[in-house]
C-alpha cells in the first residue's frame, strides 16, 4: 500500500499540468503556513470577486441614464445584461479549461485585462449595440475568467471540511463590491457622466491586472497536503468524472435547472431595482444606496446559510431561502403603495439576504458529487444554467415593464423562478430531497466497464 507522499506523487503526474511557474515543489509546508495560505487565497479570490462582480453588476445604476441617452426601450437596454448573462454562462465552462491547462495566473490576467479593456471601449459607445459587445460580451468573458469559477478551484485546493463557509464567503463578496460600487458609480454619474465612470472602471480592473502579476502563485496554487492525498487517493480508485459522464446525470441537470430558476428569480428584481425605487419616489443615489445595501445584506445571508448547510444539510436551508426571498418579493410590491424606510427594511432582511445564498449549495453540491477529474469544467457547465437564466430574468422583467408599464409583473414572475428552483431541491434525491437520498453511481465502476 502506497504512502500518502506517493500517492501525492501520482496524483502529481496524473493530473492536468498547471503552468510551468505553478509547478508544485516537492517540499512539504508547516500547518501554519498551510493555514496561513488558505487564508490568504480566500482573501485574493473574495476582492477580485468583489470588485469584478460589483462592477459588473452595476449595470442596474446605469440602466436609466443609458436609456435616456440612447431613447431606447427597457427591453433594449437591459438587453445589454441579458447578452452578459448569456456569455457569462457559455464561458463559464471554457473559463473552467482555460484555468485547468493554463494555470490560475493567466485566467486571472486575460479576465481582468479583457473586461477593463472592454469598459474602455464601452465608454466610446455611439449606440446601443455598441454595449452589447463591450461590456455584454467581454464583460462577461472577463467576469467568468476571475469570478467564482476560478476561485472555487482554487479555495477547494486548501479547503476541505470547511469548503462550504469558504465558498459562501467568496458568494458573499458580491454583497461587498455593490455596497461599495453603487453609490460609488452613481455618483461618479452625477458628477461626470456615465462615459467617465465607465473609464474609471476599467482604468481599475487593468491597475489591478498588473498587480496580481506580483502574487506568489506558486504557493497559491499548489494545495493542501490533506487535499493532494485526496484527489491523489480518487486518482488511484480510477474516480476521474469527466463532463460527459456528469451529464448523462440527473443531479448535473438539476444543479443546472436550480441554477436556470434562481437566476431568473434574482434578475428580474435586481436590474429593475434601482429604476423602480426611483419610480416609486426615491432619488437616484438613494435607490442605487439601497440597492448595494441589498447586496451587502446578502453577505450575512450567504455566510449563515453556507454554515447552517454544513449543520442542516442543503435541502432545509434551500427551503427556507426560496421562501424569505418570496416574502420579500411581497415587500418589494408593497413600496410602490407605502414607500416607507420600514418596507424597504424588511424586503432587504428578507429578499436581499438571500441573494446568492444558493450559489455556494451548488458549488459544494457539485463539487461533492463530482470530485475528481475535470471538475472544474463541469461546474462551469452547471453554470451556464445560472447565466441562461439570469439573461431570460433581466430581460423578461424589461420586456413585462414595456408590456404592462409596471413592475409587478417582473416580481410575479421572479416569484415563479424560485418555487421551481424550490421545487427541484424537493424532489431530486441527489440534492437532498425525494424519499431518500440515493449515491450516484461509482465511478471506479463506472470506468471498469469502459
Amino acid at each position: 500500500m502506497p504512502g500518502v507522499s506517493d500517492s501525492i506523487r501520482l496524483w502529481l503526474r496524473s493530473r492536468c499540468p498547471l503552468t510551468r511557474s505553478e509547478s508544485l515543489p516537492s517540499s512539504p509546508i508547516s500547518a501554519k503556513a498551510v493555514q496561513r495560505t488558505a487564508l490568504g487565497v480566500l482573501l485574493f479570490c473574495t476582492l477580485v470577486s468583489a470588485i469584478s462582480r460589483g462592477v459588473s453588476e452595476s449595470f442596474a445604476v446605469f440602466l436609466l441614464p443609458i436609456t435616456q441617452e440612447f431613447n431606447s426601450d427597457r427591453a433594449a437596454t437591459t438587453a445589454s445584461y441579458s447578452i452578459f448573462m448569456i456569455a457569462l454562462g457559455v464561458m463559464s465552462p471554457i473559463a473552467g479549461t482555460i484555468f485547468d491547462r493554463l494555470g490560475a495566473r493567466l485566467c486571472y490576467s486575460i479576465g481582468l485585462l479583457v473586461m477593463g479593456s472592454a469598459y474602455l471601449i464601452a465608454s466610446q459607445a455611439s449606440a446601443l449595440w455598441h454595449l452589447y459587445f463591450s461590456t455584454g460580451l467581454g464583460g462577461a468573458i472577463g467576469v467568468a475568467m476571475v469570478g467564482m469559477l476560478p476561485a472555487s478551484s482554487l479555495v477547494s485546493r486548501w479547503f476541505h471540511k470547511k469548503l462550504t463557509t469558504a465558498l459562501g464567503v467568496i458568494s458573499a463578496s458580491l454583497g461587498t463590491g455593490l455596497i461599495v460600487f453603487s453609490p460609488l458609480i452613481q455618483w461618479l454619474i452625477d458628477h461626470f457622466g456615465w462615459r467617465t465612470s465607465f473609464q474609471v472602471l476599467g482604468s481599475l480592473l487593468l491597475a489591478i491586472m498588473l498587480g496580481i502579476q506580483f502574487l506568489p502563485w506558486l504557493n497559491m496554487t499548489r494545495g493542501s497536503p490533506e487535499n493532494i492525498a485526496t484527489h491523489a487517493q480518487r486518482t488511484m480508485q480510477g474516480v476521474r468524472w469527466t463532463l460527459r459522464q456528469a451529464a448523462g446525470t440527473l443531479v448535473f441537470w438539476a444543479l443546472f435547472w436550480v441554477m436556470f430558476f434562481t437566476s431568473v428569480s434574482t434578475y428580474a428584481v435586481t436590474v429593475q431595482l434601482v429604476a423602480y425605487l426611483v419610480h416609486c419616489g426615491l432619488s437616484p443615489i438613494q435607490a442605487a444606496t439601497i440597492y448595494g445595501v441589498a447586496g451587502m445584506a446578502s453577505i450575512a445571508g450567504i455566510i449563515v446559510s453556507s454554515m447552517l448547510a454544513e449543520k442542516m444539510g442543503e435541502l432545509r436551508v434551500a427551503i427556507i431561502s426560496y421562501g424569505l426571498s418570496i416574502a420579500g418579493l411581497v415587500a418589494l410590491a408593497l413600496v410602490s403603495q407605502t414607500p416607507s424606510i420600514a418596507v424597504i427594511a424588511v424586503f432587504i432582511l428578507l429578499f436581499g439576504t438571500m441573494q446568492g445564498s444558493r450559489g455556494p449549495l451548488v458549488a459544494v453540491l457539485s463539487t461533492r458529487n463530482f470530485a475528481g477529474g475535470r471538475q472544474t469544467g463541469i461546474y462551469g457547465s452547471v453554470l451556464l444554467g445560472m447565466g441562461l437564466g439570469g439573461a431570460l430574468g433581466s430581460w423578461g422583467s424589461g420586456y413585462l415593464y414595456d408590456l404592462t408599464g409596471g413592475y409587478l409583473a417582473s416580481f410575479v414572475f421572479s416569484a415563479f423562478g424560485a418555487v421551481c428552483g424550490m421545487l427541484i431541491f424537493v424532489t431530486v434525491p441527489a440534492l437532498g430531497g425525494g424519499l431518500r437520498r440515493k449515491p450516484l453511481p461509482s465511478m471506479a465502476h463506472t470506468n471498469k466497464g469502459q
